[in-house]
């Protein structure tokens, strides 16, 4: 790497595309502060049951979905918006939807018509999570893969900007609740801010590493392949190309159509994505089939031209991850990405619970697991941005690794000591600490293995896997603690033994991906 003082590290976030990125992870923020404590209070206040407001809270799942439609953010052009370019025409089409859809919500009244605020709020939702799409590819985009200290950087303020936005702006209608500020006026105070935060995105430069330039020429490619396909293999193809998205799409959704006992069991779980990636798959040996045999285009029917365009929008990603790392390099990828951060999402999904249990207070947990966790997060992203630029991108996910579990450890400690306030503080600093430098590394190894020409697919699939392990591994936590008799200790003994198979993939990967820890990424706009 370059030989960089610590001095000039810190001037990386000097740099307009660092500092464009620091606010967009605030745009990116803000959105949760709409439709998470704001709506929430709001319903709540209007005297909506809390089945009902619990109900509202599946909107999140736009965000777990997102990667569904991340190829339209990748493929798709806003035609009267494309002079500002293809991240950016979507960076103002969400922001246009979610700042219209937050206008709306204001003249809403949840005590006559619930259902029509947090449909409002579906729509913030889902503007929201299509913004992060075009967000994350904007970051892979604007750096080339030798940048990796930008890409640090970038990955730093990114999750900075993310908590200013949800944590910091969002304190402000809080906080105006309080002074008899009525729930419309505030709403229209987020859309204000939402508008204020795009328009000073919008100055921010243009990606300088979009792949654009060759989508036409891998469009060219597949339209040749599937023009000596006869009818019969071209709807074959396309139903295999769809199958394992509808198929997510149906998971996602809940399995509609079958009984709770199937779906709560957790062996539907690992089933349902045995059933997805044998679909991907399949889909996948159709596809290399093309291959074979398509020396020059024959005139194309009325299927070829929007097959071809699936085969780029959905195939062509995954298929240039894979051939570009080979298949036993991305498999340790996919498992890395997995499991990385499944030992620290056990943690949080009990956190609470493991906090009540020892004896502190709601007022502690507010003051300290929360808001000096937002304050922590903020600094030690920054920091982890300077760290991971300066050292390199494997050590700087092998320590924040180590550090992951380590202070599980801590967790484990206040578990003998109990409820002890400076005991507390040490291990909510250094919780946060690793979770911010790993977040950092982690969002800073993903962007360095997307290609230009896929970034917004391929940063979203990485990211999904990624959510995977967190949220599915992560629900049997409850179970495991029950399973424990209530032995916290053990529990988190057994938390901090999870990240070792993610950390012995990494070694492994370091030999095998020797760009990532060194020069930056093997990824480049080469097609397919």
């Amino acid at each position: 790497m370059h030989n960089r003082t610590f001095s000039d590290t810190l001037l990386l976030y000097a740099n307009r595309r660092v500092a464009s990125i620091f606010v967009l992870g605030i745009a990116s923020g803000l959105p949760w502060v709409i439709i998470g404590s704001s709506l929430t209070l709001w319903l709540k206040e209007a005297g909506i049951s809390r089945s009902e407001i619990g109900f509202a809270g599946l909107i999140f799942t736009a965000y777990a979905a997102n990667f569904l439609w991340s190829p339209l953010v990748d493929q798709l052009k806003i035609p009267a918006l494309q002079k500002l370019g293809q991240r950016k025409s979507w960076l103002l089409a969400c922001q246009l939807v979610l700042v219209g859809s937050c206008v709306l919500m204001s003249l809403c009244d949840p005590a006559s018509n619930a259902k029509q605020l947090v449909l409002f709020g579906l729509m913030v939702a889902m503007a929201s999570a299509t913004q992060d799409i075009a967000i994350d590819a904007y970051r892979v985009d604007s750096f080339a893969p030798q940048e990796r200290e930008y890409i640090s950087a970038a990955a730093g303020a990114a999750t900075a900007g993310w908590w200013t936005g949800y944590a910091g702006l969002g304190y402000i209608p809080l906080m105006l609740s309080d002074l008899n500020w009525s729930w419309p006026e505030l709403f229209l105070l987020l859309a204000a801010m939402c508008a204020a935060v795009c328009a000073i995105a919008m100055f921010g430069p243009k990606p300088q590493y979009s792949g654009n330039a060759n989508q036409q020429e891998l469009y060219s490619g597949y339209l040749k392949k599937v023009s000596h396909c006869n009818q019969s293999n071209k709807l074959q193809l396309t139903a295999y190309l769809l199958l394992p998205f509808l198929a997510i799409a149906w998971t996602v959704a809940g399995s509609p159509g079958l009984p709770a006992s199937i779906t709560d069991s957790p062996r539907y779980i690992w089933l349902s994505v045995c059933v997805i990636v044998t679909l991907i798959t399949t889909a996948g040996i159709k596809v290399a089939a093309l291959d074979k045999g398509a020396t020059q285009q024959l005139q194309p029917s009325a299927l070829d031209k929007p097959l071809a365009w699936l085969l780029l929008s959905l195939a062509a990603p995954l298929r240039d991850f894979v051939m570009r790392n080979g298949l036993q390099v991305a498999c340790a990828i996919f498992s890395f990405i997995l499991l990385f951060k499944v030992g620290e999402a056990f943690l949080g999904r009990m956190s609470i619970v493991f906090y009540k249990e020892v004896g502190f207070s709601n007022t502690d947990i507010a003051n300290y697991s929360k808001m000096l966790t937002w304050i922590v997060t903020i600094v030690c992203s920054l920091a982890g941005g300077i760290v991971n630029a300066h050292f390199g991108l494997i050590r700087g996910l092998v320590v924040s690794g180590c550090a992951m579990a380590l202070t599980n450890l801590m967790f484990a400690w206040i578990a003998l000591a109990g409820p002890e306030i400076p005991l507390y503080v040490a291990t909510i600093i250094l919780d946060g600490f690793a979770q911010a430098w790993s977040t950092v590394a982690f969002a800073s190894f993903i962007a360095l293995l997307c290609n230009h020409n896929f970034s917004a697919t391929q940063y979203a699939l990485l990211v999904s896997i990624g959510n995977l392990g967190r949220t599915t591994l992560s629900s049997f936590s409850g179970q495991a603690v029950d399973w424990l008799n209530g032995n916290w200790p053990l529990f988190f003994v057994l938390t901090t033994l999870m990240v070792i198979p993610s950390l012995l993939i990494l070694r492994w990967l370091s030999r095998n991906l020797p760009d990532v820890g060194q020069h930056g990424s093997r990824a480049s706009n080469k097609g397919t």
